[in-house]
């Protein structure tokens, strides 16, 4: 049994779109199908995995864009933090500010909560609630032998995310990476919303905003 992880850029902002999925078992999960969703599909087919769960680490539409076609085309569940459902609702209204047009999303499956786990065959994930990029912003952490952490658009390499948009906070981003993320394992391999891969050790020494 192996633990299978990809991350490749989807959607017009080249969002990281991650899957992490049990290869005994085929169970997977989707992190920010941000669109591409033909290309996210035939990626889990090449792996010979099926996704159970949509897991969204925030509502801004660069992430949630290909939501609605993974939900019609796999049945996998939609998840959010309740309190980016406001911007989740938005969707249209957000891509037209990028001068891009978006379908209606389907209603939210599944609110995650903090500290909550969402499992996928043999593996698990970590839910952390870590506003300030926008109010309801997620982490997904698994804690295997290589431990990883799927950082959305809150930590960055070398950078942290946005807080000018809607429901963004400066200072809760600043202390939801000081307290739930830079006390993580030095070793941890940050999977961020955009951009390349980091580590925990990095980003607590040469990060200029920590």
């Amino acid at each position: 049994m192996s633990l299978i992880q990809e991350s490749f850029p989807v959607g017009p902002l080249g969002c990281n779109c991650s899957i992490i999925g049990c290869s005994e078992t085929g169970e997977a999960l989707v992190i920010d199908p941000g669109g591409d969703v033909d290309d996210i599909i035939s990626r889990l087919t090449e792996l010979g995995l099926k996704p159970k769960y949509l897991l969204h680490t925030h509502a801004h539409f660069d992430h949630i864009m290909g939501s609605r076609g993974m939900r019609e085309k796999t049945g996998a569940s939609i998840c959010l933090h309740k309190e980016d459902q406001f911007l989740y609702d938005m969707l249209g209204k957000q891509a037209s500010m990028f001068g891009l047009s978006a379908d209606e999303p389907l209603p939210v499956d599944k609110f995650l909560s903090d500290e909550e786990e969402v499992s996928f065959g043999k593996y698990k994930t970590a839910v952390l609630h870590t506003p300030g990029h926008t109010p309801g912003s997620l982490c997904f952490s698994v804690q295997e032998k290589d431990s990883l952490l799927f950082s959305g658009d809150t930590l960055f390499s070398r950078s942290i995310g946005r807080t000018d948009l809607w429901g963004g906070s400066f200072d809760k981003i600043i202390k939801s990476i000081k307290d739930r993320l830079l006390c993580l394992d030095d070793s941890t391999r940050v999977i961020p919303g955009h951009g390349p891969d980091t580590d925990i050790w990095t980003e607590k020494n040469e990060n200029p905003f920590l």
